[in-house]
């Protein structure tokens, strides 16, 4: 199989080559894309001798370029938003691993969907702001999505084998998202308007970057899960549940009607999906320590409070308004945090600013991609605004 891996240089990247380099005779790296950790993408490119490489502008490429001559790698150096379009559309690429982190990773996400793909989709942007025409595009052209994130790789696990986005066919009651509920889970409230970005990014269970890093403290992630769930699924918003699971080893269910739940369990190790994704339908080994369930010697279950998470009632309330508002949301969200990364904002106000930009844009059909992306736009101009009206 020969793969187009979109944000090598991120922990889904790295994760994706660590599974690829244990199946040499498997897979072949076409083109591989980086932003801002241009050694670390250098380095990539020695190992695994792609044909591509994608930067984010013409100065990254040519220090890339450079380090790659004096490696004598040969693998071609590209730049900009039309490049990531390009490598993932390549003829001969079977597979595109879509995981850039934000709005970035959606058009190259949509490129690869319209060539008819196997899309190996961890980039949630993409169908959080586009998920009707995303899917659109995956039927049209017959590409195959294979979700990437932990919850969403185990709901497809435990789904039936031909499910074809009709629950009530199927016997199926509920789909149940488990979250961690992050580092602050069991802080007090008056205590997490002090909170600092260090603390926000220091997750008890995975590995990951900042940006995501920080979801999983407002459990904006999951929020915007239960959004993706709604499309690659076709259940309806009432029928997506968010339970608390702080051991991440649960790591989602599907509750049928006849009253059982088939769950996917599994150390938090995100080789575990990838590998999945890889072979489906087959199975190959990921790397990833077996796992041991008389050592963990319990699993935990809580319900959701929405008043320490209220990102998730937000991400709720642009799944049911349907329209724009999941973008707007998206949009919102990556500005304030970003915000807060800076200290420019603080923890608590992450939901004041989506919540007021949610109110303040305008709800407008959103059925292709010119109008997602001036609602992206619009929103992140609306948020700025709200982010500088807050105070520390």
């Amino acid at each position: 199989m020969k793969l187009t891996i979109l944000g090598a240089t991120g922990s889904i990247g790295v994760s994706t080559l660590d599974v690829v380099a244990q199946h040499p005779e498997r897979f072949e790296v076409v083109a591989l894309s980086g932003h801002s950790r241009i050694d670390v993408l250098a380095a990539q490119c020695t190992k695994f001798r792609p044909k591509f490489a994608v930067v984010g502008d013409v100065l990254s490429a040519e220090k890339l370029q450079a380090q790659l001559h004096r490696e004598s790698v040969a693998t071609e150096v590209l730049y900009g938003p039309s490049a990531l379009e390009h490598i993932s559309s390549l003829p001969e690429v079977d597979a595109v691993m879509a995981a850039i982190v934000g709005a970035a990773g959606l058009a190259p996400s949509l490129a690869a969907a319209r060539a008819g793909k196997r899309v190996l989709l961890a980039n949630k942007e993409a169908l959080v702001m586009a998920g009707s025409v995303f899917m659109d595009e995956i039927k049209k052209s017959g590409a195959v999505l294979l979700p990437i994130d932990s919850e969403h790789n185990a709901v497809f696990q435990a789904m039936p084998d031909d499910y074809a986005g009709s629950p009530m066919a199927r016997g199926i009651k509920r789909i149940l998202l488990t979250a961690s509920g992050g580092p602050f889970r069991n802080r007090a409230l008056s205590e997490l308007a002090d909170v600092t970005p260090e603390q926000a990014i220091a997750h008890p269970n995975w590995t990951m970057g900042k940006k995501i890093s920080v979801d999983s403290a407002t459990m904006m992630n999951k929020g915007l899960e239960v959004i993706e769930a709604h499309w690659l699924f076709g259940v309806p918003a009432a029928q997506i549940e968010v339970v608390i699971h702080p051991q991440s080893v649960v790591h989602s269910m599907v509750d049928y009607v006849d009253g059982s739940v088939i769950a996917q369990l599994g150390n938090p190790d995100m080789r575990t999906p990838i590998a999945q994704a890889l072979a489906w339908p087959q199975r190959i080994s990921s790397g990833v320590a077996p796992l041991d369930l008389c050592a963990i010697g319990r699993l935990d279950f809580e319900p959701l409070d929405l008043q320490r998470f209220p990102c998730v009632a937000l991400a709720y309330r642009a799944l049911n308004e349907g329209n724009n508002r999941a973008a707007v949301l998206n949009a919102a969200n990556e500005i304030a945090v970003a915000a807060f990364l800076e200290r420019r904002l603080s923890f608590l106000n992450i939901p004041t600013v989506i919540s007021a930009t949610l109110d303040a844009v305008e709800s407008v059909p959103a059925d292709d991609l010119a109008s997602i992306l001036e609602a992206d736009r619009y929103a992140r101009e609306v948020a700025t605004i709200a982010c500088q009206r807050c105070h520390l």
